[in-house]
């Protein structure tokens, strides 16, 4: 009877610590329900609500329950906690951040540059291109200006001038100029970095002179030939000051009185009639303008022929800007060019045997086919001086190259010792003025 007791007080008692259990595990559902309504907005529902009942009354069955269903009513187990960095690790971090930071800033600016350095090439390419454009004759005419006298307007016939002049469409201006009686050439050069246009005068100049003019001209080389060249305020002193200034001047003596000159009134004879002078008198003359003061003279018989002389002038002014710009090179002869005898070398060496074999074909009576053989032997100068180096004697150097095979035609013969001599002092000479032949 009293184990009988003992075994319900111990059952009663067995159920009071399950309620109790059961009653705390409930609070801490309902606490953890709270807490996952408050974060996420909705209630999660108990997977044991409203069965009470089912629990297991087993002690151990129900301390695994809540050991297990805690952690996920409750939002599972916390992560690790994050490592916090040392000042040494997060100074390495910015100055890696900064480094790239810095490389980036200097590949942007290279950019920069290559992009400014590619937009200046172009620039240059693009002035250099109209720069030459501009100086060829077609252009370049266009910025001349033929400047005429006033005073060759007052002969009969100098509007032949003038029109031919307007026809061409050139530009041309009447104006006051230190000479009188004279053409002059200006040229319009290109614009400066100041956005200022200038003007260059030429060196050419024409004076027009009739046939009494050019008497006093050579009366006055008379006296300047009898004073040892002297000048003796002659009518030349303002000519020969304009010639201080670098002129070439071109007289055009023509008589304007007459239409046509005949053959018996040819202007040397002229003046040896008026002036009582020799032939030989006026040819000294001619001979001393042109040799001693650069003065060209001719003798021509209307406007119509000025006007051809000065539009020949204007035409070879208009030419020499090009020819002087094709003609600065260094070397003029050596055109560049496949007939030029030249060989082009490429960026993988491609083309270094055929400058070896025409280098060797530059000394004197060497064949291109002997140039071959030897090139053939000895693919390059390096080798060939190395197999001189190691020669003995010098005069196993020198016949080296004599006992090659050379195949000309179908025949076949020796390079020979003259030429294996000549091809060893050429390689292995110390004097510049060695003469090889």
């Amino acid at each position: 009877m009293s184990v009988l007791r003992r075994a319900v007080t111990w059952e009663i008692s067995e159920s009071e610590d399950s309620d109790h259990d059961l009653k705390s595990e409930l609070n801490r559902d309902e606490i953890c329900q709270k807490e996952t309504t408050d974060s996420r907005g909705e209630p999660e529902a108990l997977s044991f609500e409203g069965k009470p009942t089912n629990l297991p009354s087993s002690p151990a069955k129900s301390d695994s329950r809540v050991a297990l269903s805690a952690p996920e009513a409750c939002g599972g187990t916390p992560g690790p906690a994050r490592k916090r960095r040392s000042r040494e690790e997060i100074e390495a971090t910015r100055l890696k951040a900064k480094e790239r930071k810095e490389e980036r800033e200097r590949q942007r600016a290279a950019r920069a540059r290559e992009k400014e350095e590619r937009k200046r090439e172009q620039q240059r390419r693009r002035e250099a291109a109209e720069t030459l454009n501009s100086l060829r004759p077609e252009n370049c005419i266009k910025s001349l200006t033929v400047c005429v006298e006033p005073a060759l307007l007052q002969h009969d016939g100098s509007d032949i001038l003038l029109d031919t002049l307007a026809m061409l469409e050139w530009r041309f201006t009447v104006e006051s100029q230190r000479l009188s009686r004279s053409i002059t050439w200006t040229r319009d050069l290109p614009q400066v970095e100041d956005g200022q246009a200038r003007v260059e005068e030429e060196e050419q100049m024409v004076l027009v002179l009739t046939l009494a003019d050019f008497v006093d001209v050579v009366i006055s080389v008379k006296e300047m030939v009898d004073s040892d060249g002297e000048e003796t305020g002659t009518v030349l002193s303002p000519l020969l000051e304009r010639l201080n200034w670098n002129k070439v001047v071109t007289m055009l003596v023509t008589d304007f009185e007459s239409d046509h000159w005949m053959k018996e009134y040819f202007p040397e004879q002229m003046l040896r009639t008026k002036l009582g002078m020799k032939d030989q008198d006026v040819e000294e003359v001619l001979v001393y303008l042109q040799l001693y003061k650069n003065i060209s003279v001719v003798f021509l018989e209307s406007w119509q022929d000025i006007t051809n002389h000065v539009c020949a002038v204007t035409k070879a002014l208009s030419k020499r800007p090009f020819k002087l710009l094709t003609e600065r090179t260094e070397l003029p002869f050596c055109v560049v060019g496949s007939w030029a005898s030249g060989a082009r070398v490429g960026r993988d060496g491609s083309g270094l045997r055929d400058v070896w074999v025409r280098q060797i074909q530059q000394l004197n009576r060497v064949s291109p086919a002997v140039a071959a053989a030897v090139a053939e032997a000895f693919p390059s100068p390096r080798i060939l001086l190395q197999a001189y180096q190691n020669s003995g004697s010098e005069a196993e150097k020198k016949g080296m190259l004599a006992g090659l095979s050379v195949k000309t035609e179908g025949k076949e013969r020796r390079v020979g010792p003259d030429i294996s001599a000549r091809m060893y002092r050429s390689l292995t000479a110390e004097n510049p003025q060695l003469v090889l032949d």
